[in-house]
């Protein structure tokens, strides 16, 4: 019996050693040579200090600004720490009032547009932290942007078609559109 004890001991010292350290320094290590970038949390920095990651969704209220899809996390939108869906049902009520609040909202950022609104505009994502909207929300929100910042609405389609991602190896996913990466590059331009 207590040769069995000794044997299941060692090996849970030799397992722990290899998954716990050995595994997990190796993994990073690798990690931190093939893809730093994103081992360090996709990070996007401005004047050498990160201010957010290319992964988190960022709120963005001010009409001048491109808007994401609405977060689920409480107590603040886009809370990395409790990363969750709202469980809301498409029949809730609460679900229907919310939605119609952010169309309302949208209405109200841009009272001249009367297209339909996309549903990524006014719907959470299951994580909640989205950072990503569609080409369809990006141009629903073009005349706006372009209107507030007094700039031609091509050059922000330019920025838009800069930012937009398309199907990862041509066939996975949809298109899409970083809403911070696009944002930053709009704060960087000049009205002609």
């Amino acid at each position: 019996m207590s040769r069995l004890i000794r044997n299941a001991l060692t090996m849970l010292v030799v397992m722990t050693i290899i998954t716990g350290l050995i595994y997990p320094m190796v993994a990073t290590g690798v990690a931190q040579v093939l893809f730093p970038h994103q081992a360090n949390g996709s990070l996007i920095e401005r004047d050498g200090k990160p201010i957010g990651s290319e992964l988190i969704g960022q709120n963005f209220d001010d009409p001048k600004y491109f808007w994401g899809r609405p977060s689920a996390t409480t107590p603040q939108p886009y809370n990395g720490t409790a990363s969750n869906g709202s469980n809301l049902g498409p029949t809730n009520t609460a679900l229907r009032d919310a939605v119609q609040q952010r169309i309302d909202a949208l209405r109200k950022a841009d009272p001249g547009n009367t297209a339909p609104v996309p549903a990524d505009l006014v719907t959470a994502s299951g994580s909640g932290l989205d950072p990503e909207i569609t080409p369809a929300a990006a141009q629903y929100q073009v005349a706006r942007v372009a209107r507030i910042r007094h700039l031609s609405e091509q050059q922000v389609q330019t920025l838009v078609a800069q930012f937009t991602r398309g199907r990862q190896l041509g066939l996975l996913g949809e298109p899409r559109v970083n809403v911070l990466q696009l944002n930053l590059a709009l704060d960087g331009q000049q009205a002609h």
